[in-house]
């Protein structure tokens, strides 16, 4: 069982069950979730890396971005940009166009396919996230609803908030 800290909490609280324990506990949180996104992924119908995966989706979120745009949006350097565009292109995976505008500029498109290899990751990603979900009670789900609620309440106020959501 999940320890929220509410009414059924077993635990005495301490002095370690302040925002830098809680902070702990969601760190190793995250670990676990990237984990199971990660398996999630490579369950997929097609293996693709963490790295290739962002590009796809922040193509599926900005159809038609330049090259420098993927470059900026992934923090990586052009030419790194360019080689994963060339393996993503090469899979059938992502389309590069050029530019109706700009000779020198070409715009990249998820394919079809690519299309439906994120669908699928995304698919399998939310079943993993359901299965685990499933395994709590419901009064911890509807704690880590409104706990998760409150961050990002918390976090739509915090000074610097907009700079943090790039990562």
């Amino acid at each position: 069982m999940t320890d929220l800290g509410g009414p059924g909490n077993h635990r005495a609280r301490g002095p370690g069950d302040g925002p830098e324990a809680l902070a702990s506990q969601i760190a190793d949180a995250v670990e676990t979730l990237t984990t199971l996104w990660s398996v999630a992924a490579q369950e997929a119908s097609l293996r693709l890396s963490p790295h290739q995966l962002r590009a796809l989706r922040t193509v599926q979120g900005a159809p038609g971005l330049n090259l420098t745009a993927l470059a900026d949006g992934l923090d990586i350097g052009p030419p790194t940009a360019s080689r994963l565009c060339d393996r993503l292109a090469a899979a059938g995976l992502l389309e590069r166009a050029p530019h109706p505008d700009t000779r020198r500029e070409v715009q990249l498109w998820l394919t079809t396919h690519g299309q439906r290899v994120l669908r699928d990751v995304a698919g399998r990603r939310a079943q993993a996230l359901a299965t685990a979900l499933a395994a709590m009670e419901p009064a911890e789900r509807e704690a880590l609803s409104r706990g998760l609620l409150g961050f990002l309440a918390a976090q739509d106020t915090t000074p610097g908030a907009d700079e943090a959501e790039g990562l």
